[in-house]
């Protein structure tokens, strides 16, 4: 009869996996057979995903967590520590399942079992690995629109980081170490402890509140941005000028338009529970572990729901302009990538997308060959058509044979000047001679690529890094009239992202609205997969 295994004799804890000890056995044949029945658990166990069955084939089939040796007891009570604390992470603390592993560890009683648990063990590492270094989910998956491709660390290499490092030390480098997720992560405790602590009190029942207003909506509405941290202690019970300027930085935190004044969308933006907005926050944390990639020490970053663009240097933002973002319809909503900037086309041409072309402009054609009368229509070989003589009617969206070109001009759909990043998508950043559309809240209108409020200052900081006089530059080039291509010295990285909640300089959590409703489908999915929100309160 083989003696039991001295595994778990501990308290329930972390602590249990320090208690893992070795066989003891009576004679140097019965140690010999339960060495043989520990590696055969490990090569059948293994043989189950052939990443790991290579590894143990490497290792001899010897463990590297259930010896009884300090580094094996590190490394069992990190792991189990490191999954106990996934739920910090907003990782699905079911799929790892500590509990389960403890209690295959208390009730081992065989080399066999013994094998098994060590499989396991690293099955439940490399998970864990993987998905706090590169997401719980696959995006393309989720949302087919986030064309993002995630790095994933080979499988190999993260077992041999283990086994080279201080196992602790090591867990904890996984996850990304950017300034971002940590805010976020930091901001998410911050929810959870308001939660706990009642949330953010009733919610504003009130369509709107004005300032001069004195009633019940006034002191819901004070209470609220109390507890939100948006105004001091106050007594008032009508709403003065400390409630106003309340009001407004809560509206700029969210992206609606800064007046002070607590309108219908800034109500619902403030009635918002603190479980809508852990949800936000998860999910950027989740996006955030896709785009574990260096960003550039200067990159331009376009959040998507902020409809904004930005030239970030070294961490600190230094140009900021509106954008105008896809429409929130089947073909045009813009998609998540990122690239690299190489050059920028002062006075384009458009070259109309086929899309386009034979969906709005075709139709029109077949009714009056004289209809969009500013673009040129041109046959394979470049010659331009002849519309009086040309039966547009005869052509469907299928066999169209022609392509359409608008010449360069203040009027161009793409204004003076566009920023190109040759990618598969056809997207790109353009000026537009539709300038109302920025004093709009939301700014969803294009057809997927991105327009910028303040083009031509946008060309002026991508320049400066390669001309003295850039704005000189840039207008010299403009006042020809010609299509002209300025290559940029230094490629600029660019990330086309979508945050509904993210933090500023400051590290202040700032929430836009889920414009297209990805982060609702990504939370959904995170949901199914087992995050939970640890039961939070509005």
């Amino acid at each position: 009869m083989l003696p039991r295994l001295h595994i778990f004799n501990a308290p329930k804890s972390v602590a249990f996996a320090l208690a893992l000890g070795a066989l003891f056995v009576a004679s140097p044949q019965q140690a010999g057979a339960q060495v043989t029945a520990f590696k055969q658990a490990v090569a059948e166990t293994g043989s189950r995903d052939d990443d790991i069955a290579k590894f143990y084939r490497a290792q001899n089939f010897e463990g590297v967590w259930t010896g009884p040796d300090e580094i094996h007891q590190a490394r069992r009570a990190a792991l189990l520590d490191a999954l106990r604390r996934a739920g910090d992470h907003g990782l699905p603390v079911a799929r790892y399942d500590a509990d389960a592993l403890e209690r295959q560890m208390r009730n081992a009683r065989s080399a066999r079992d013994l094998g098994m648990i060590e499989v396991e063990m690293t099955r439940m590492f490399l998970q864990y690995a993987r998905d706090i270094q590169s997401g719980a989910l696959v995006p393309q998956k989720v949302v087919s629109a986030i064309k993002r491709e995630v790095s994933y660390t080979d499988r190999a290499e993260l077992i041999s980081g283990l086994l080279s490092a201080r196992p602790a030390a090591y867990l904890r480098s996984l996850a990304p170490r950017t300034i971002e997720y940590s805010n976020l992560m930091k901001q998410k405790m911050l929810l959870q402890e308001q939660a706990l602590r009642g949330g953010w009190g009733p919610t504003v029942n009130a369509s709107s509140v004005e300032p001069g207003q004195s009633d019940a909506a006034v002191i819901a509405l004070r209470n609220r941005l109390m507890v939100m941290g948006y105004l001091e202690r106050s007594n008032a019970k009508t709403y003065d000028k400390s409630i106003s300027a309340a009001v407004e930085a809560f509206q700029k935190a969210h992206g609606l338009e800064a007046d002070g004044v607590a309108g219908s969308g800034t109500i619902k933006e403030l009635n918002e529970s603190i479980e809508s907005r852990l949800k936000s926050v998860l999910v950027a944390m989740e996006r955030e572990r896709w785009l574990k990639k260096e960003r550039g020490a200067r990159h331009i970053l376009v959040n998507i729901p902020d409809f904004t663009a930005k030239i970030v240097d070294d961490g600190r933002v230094t140009f900021e302009t509106r954008s105008v973002v896809g429409a929130n319809r089947s073909d045009r909503p813009t998609p998540e990538f990122s690239d690299m900037m190489s050059h920028m086309v002062i006075n384009p041409s458009w070259y109309v997308p086929r899309s386009i072309v034979v969906n709005e402009y075709l139709p029109a054609l077949r009714n009056n060959p004289n209809a969009v009368r500013h673009i040129e229509i041109t046959d394979s070989r470049g010659r331009k058509v002849n519309r009086s003589t040309a039966n547009f009617a005869r052509y469907s969206a299928r066999n169209f044979p022609y392509s359409m070109r608008q010449p360069p001009s203040r009027s161009n759909a793409l204004g003076l000047v566009k920023f190109m990043f040759p990618n598969k998508y056809n997207i790109y950043l353009h000026d537009t001679p539709s300038k109302s559309l920025f004093n709009r809240e939301v700014r969803a209108f294009s057809h997927g690529c991105v327009r910028l409020s303040d083009p031509f200052d946008f060309a002026e900081a991508l320049l400066s890094r390669q001309e003295a006089d850039p704005m000189g530059f840039f207008k010299a080039q403009l006042r020809t009239g010609r299509e002209s291509r300025v290559n940029l010295e230094t490629k600029v990285p660019i990330h086309i992202i979508y945050r509904t909640a993210f933090t500023d300089a400051r590290g202040n959590l700032n929430f836009r609205r889920d414009i297209y409703g990805r982060d609702a489908r990504i939370w959904d999915a995170l949901q199914k997969a087992g995050v939970a929100l640890n039961s939070v309160q509005g």
